[in-house]
């Protein structure tokens, strides 16, 4: 394995420590300067969001879940400037619904930072629990 590869899967895994300690700021400092997120499905948070909007929303994330969401990487796959992830989050939403969801997360890394990142998981969990049923109209 490249010296660039690991480094990549150790920024990924700091991305989901940072996460899961809701440290805002350390994960926000993974992206790259030019970074986004995109989130699959039909969903009131599903599509693209540059740094900025992350940075800007990412407090409703956590305020969503007071007693914290954590995050576990069960399975991490390099190669170049590509890594996969299957994760797991786990938290007590607001409304006191359990939130467990299981991802596909794929980072696209650019000098050690997070270039663009795909989150793929079960978007009826997320309408269920993070939107309160709400479907975009």
């Amino acid at each position: 394995m490249s010296m660039q590869t690991e480094t990549n899967k150790q920024v990924v895994q700091a991305f989901f420590d940072a996460m899961s300690r809701g440290d805002i700021a350390g994960f926000i400092d993974l992206y790259d300067d030019e970074g986004s997120v995109w989130t699959s499905g039909n969903t009131l948070i599903s599509g693209t969001l540059t740094k900025a909007q992350i940075e800007q929303g990412a407090g409703a994330i956590f305020d969503a879940f007071p007693e914290g969401l954590t995050f576990t990487v069960h399975a991490m796959t390099a190669e170049g400037d590509r890594v996969a992830v299957e994760a797991e989050s786990n938290g007590t939403h607001v409304s006191g619904k359990h939130y467990r969801n299981l991802y596909h997360f794929l980072f696209e890394m650019r000098n050690g930072k997070v270039l663009k990142l795909k989150e793929y998981m079960d978007t009826e969990m997320i309408t269920d629990v993070l939107c309160g049923g709400q479907r975009p109209s």
